[in-house]
């Protein structure tokens, strides 16, 4: 097969195993907002007979920017990819997007929930998949204005460092078996990660939110200063945690940086 057939394989196999068209939109393991650790386990997210299977934004997302990427490398695909990918954006529109709440719901289960029946999950705000739905373009300007007021509101009252802040409120502690997600505000369940809060500053600078891509920016890059290194994500408290070294945060940092020193060049 060639580079082009697997990548087109690849997104057959998501039609194939992994769309649900009731909701016209892929179907994953229960995680907390774009994380690798499910609650029933106490490792990642190995999908088995324990998998409380969901659907949420950041999968449908990331389907809907390997869509435009496949289309605009393969340009022949569009005929195939097109009308999926546009069926996925509105259902992501209809069943995810709250609008009365102007956030995404964290996840549609399609077999019950793995959490207790009185536990609002809806309350909790998530973060990363909310910039990567950006990303994919679902969200007009007024909106992502919105989220970005959301996500500064939110990280304040969790009195964490910066918007790369995973999630807000966290889940409970014990609501996950990996005890990495426990306490609150450990890991995936409201730790700051930079590897995704730079990813909204480059959605920021791309709207045109200049001035607050470099507000939002500075906690980011002036611990990197401080610690002396790229780490993986840090706590409450603004602790480095993890790897020092972590390319992830290297990479959204230095494209953050670079899209908003163009933007700035051309005002």
């Amino acid at each position: 097969m060639t580079v082009a057939q697997r990548l087109e394989a690849a997104m057959e196999f998501l039609i194939t195993n992994r769309y649900v068209a009731s909701h016209n939109l892929l179907w994953g393991a229960t995680t907390a907002d774009w994380g690798d650790v499910q609650p029933e386990h106490g490792w990642g997210v190995d999908l088995d007979e324990n998998t409380h299977r969901a659907i949420d934004i950041y999968d449908n997302a990331m389907f809907i920017i390997a869509l435009d990427n496949l289309m605009e490398m393969i340009p022949s695909s569009r005929t195939r990819w097109e009308v999926v990918r546009d069926e996925v954006f509105k259902s992501c529109r209809k069943h995810l997007w709250d609008k009365e709440n102007q956030k995404f719901i964290p996840h549609i289960y399609l077999e019950g929930s793995p959490f207790p029946d009185d536990f609002n999950e809806n309350e909790i705000y998530y973060f990363g998949g909310t910039a990567i739905a950006i990303e994919a373009s679902l969200l007009s300007v007024p909106e992502i204005e919105h989220s970005l007021n959301e996500m500064v509101k939110r990280a304040k009252e969790a009195g964490a460092p910066s918007i790369g802040l995973t999630l807000y409120p966290p889940y409970p502690e014990g609501f996950f078996e990996n005890q990495i997600m426990n306490p609150e505000y450990s890991y995936q369940n409201g730790g700051d990660w930079t590897w995704f809060g730079g990813r909204m500053i480059q959605q920021l600078v791309r709207y045109g939110f200049l001035q607050e891509a470099y507000e939002q920016l500075l906690p980011m890059t002036e611990r990197v200063l401080e610690n002396d290194g790229f780490y993986e994500w840090y706590s409450i408290n603004n602790e480095p945690r993890g790897s020092g070294t972590f390319r992830g945060s290297a990479g959204v940092l230095y494209v953050a940086i670079e899209q908003l020193e163009r933007a700035l060049a051309n005002e």
